[in-house]
């Protein structure tokens, strides 16, 4: 993603429904400034407990927001908008022709997505926290929140039929989980409504430049 953007330390990005900001600290790391927006203000305080960091901020507001950021970066100064695991509670489509002013040339959005859930994985520890939230929710757990084929394909067209160059990019790795980190996964999948592991994890990265 900071290759396909050119990210520098002279740039801005947006982390849009950052939760409680795992994708917006590693963002911190290749660019100059880093913007973690989320509508639910206990997301944004569990992410502001985590390390702090000087070039992170957090902002309050949602996707119908980001008009709001016009005066401050209409003239193009953010280089990317990122989106990981919360496109699935947005309008895209608007959200996607909302951003194309706010992005300097060769910018664009990244939508982020970790392939199959936490929830839905072939492992047993995944059986039980699917267990777990289903008996929580009071409902089966089989949301896959957008990172199934047909939503990945719908995020494509939308990003085309707005004007961006389409690129899908896979990336696959092994990572240790800790509790934090897959309680932050499981909440900022959840709705706002909605109160150490191993793991092989594939992420799909969808981006969109200018």
């Amino acid at each position: 993603m900071a290759a396909a953007f050119a990210l520098t330390r002279d740039d801005v990005v947006l982390n849009l429904g950052c939760g409680t900001g795992q994708l917006t600290r590693v963002l911190a790391a290749r660019a100059g400034a880093v913007l973690g927006m989320d509508p639910e203000p206990a997301m944004l305080e569990q992410a502001r407990r985590a390390t702090p960091l000087p070039n992170v901020s957090w902002l309050l507001g949602a996707d119908t927001d980001v008009g709001a950021l016009l005066p401050l970066f209409g003239n193009g100064r953010l280089a990317a908008v990122t989106v990981a695991q919360a496109l699935h509670w947005m309008d895209h489509e608007r959200l996607f022709s909302a951003v194309r002013p706010l992005l300097r040339p060769g910018g664009g959005i990244a939508v982020v997505t970790n392939g199959e859930p936490l929830w839905l994985q072939d492992t047993a520890w995944s059986a039980a926290l699917r267990d777990v939230v289903s008996a929580y929710l009071g409902t089966p757990l089989h949301s896959t929140c957008g990172t199934d084929e047909a939503s990945q394909e719908r995020y494509a067209a939308a990003l085309a039929a707005a004007g961006y160059a389409v690129d899908l990019r896979v990336v696959d790795y092994a990572t240790t989980l800790t509790v934090e980190q897959i309680v932050g996964g499981v909440f900022s999948a959840m709705s706002p409504a909605h109160g150490p592991l191993r793991e092989a994890v594939r992420v799909r990265i969808l981006t969109g430049t200018r």
